[in-house]
């Protein structure tokens, strides 16, 4: 694919143009000096980040890689706070090595993950090709999470695609944080699965990443003044357990 990022592809047409060296790089110094003044963060671009499965891994992204762990000590050096952008398009089974790679090379600077996506076939569907991976990169050690909406690759989104990416996203970061253990994280599925127990249905939709969705979907049925969901009616598992629940205590 050639180079995807677009801060990445200006600086290599500047560069192309004016035949000089990178002017983030060579004026570095004087970018840690305002950050440092200011108190900014700095985002660390991957400019030959992999914008296809072909690429992932390949010689410029881990050179490129090993510069930013150069320019993070040295910002860490003049007190300014960095984190790593990370790569874009990653097969399943490689996302655990760039994870890896990103800190070993970057001295454990916060890693922050553009997806990852783990196939380029997706269009329509990235803001949940994406949320697999992120989760899969959280899991791993990534430490931020880029959220894509349905619009990726194909146009600009509007205000329900970035619900959605947002949505997926938020899940994502979630279930990394359950799966690495991280105290209180699963309070709220607990919680849901309470709620869900007693047909609390205002408990479902408080609990929910977004609650005025699911609140629609049940309201879709036309049928949201009953107990009960519509998949299965009077023969609801959890009408039923609760209805036992109740004969047993008695």
């Amino acid at each position: 694919m050639g180079v995807v990022s677009r801060g990445g592809s200006f600086l290599i047409k500047w560069m192309m143009y004016h035949n000089n060296e990178n002017p983030l790089y060579t004026r570095y110094e004087e970018i840690l000096e305002m950050a440092k003044k200011h108190d900014v963060v700095l985002s660390l671009g991957d400019g030959l980040r992999p914008g296809c499965l072909a690429d992932t891994t390949d010689v410029a992204q881990l050179a490129e890689l090993r510069t930013l762990g150069e320019l993070a000590s040295r910002a860490k050096e003049m007190g300014v706070q960095v984190m790593i952008e990370g790569p874009g398009h990653v097969p399943l089974n490689q996302i655990q090595r760039n994870v890896e790679l990103q800190k070993q090379y970057c001295n454990d600077a916060p890693f922050y993950v553009l997806g990852p996506l783990f196939t380029d076939c997706s269009p329509g569907y990235d803001h949940l090709t994406g949320a697999i991976g992120g989760a899969l990169a959280a899991y791993y050690g990534a430490d931020f999470l880029c959220y894509l909406t349905p619009k990726e690759h194909l146009g600009l989104p509007n205000v329900k695609d970035i619900i959605d990416g947002v949505i997926a996203s938020k899940i994502a970061a979630h279930t990394a944080d359950i799966a690495r253990g991280i105290p209180h994280v699963r309070d709220r599925d607990d919680a849901m699965s309470q709620a869900r127990s007693n047909l609390d249905w205002e408990g479902m939709y408080r609990l929910a990443f977004n609650p005025e969705r699911a609140r629609e979907i049940r309201r879709e049925t036309g049928k949201e003044d009953i107990e009960v969901c519509t998949m299965c009616g009077d023969i609801c598992s959890a009408k039923i357990n609760r209805e036992c629940r109740g004969q047993y205590l008695q």
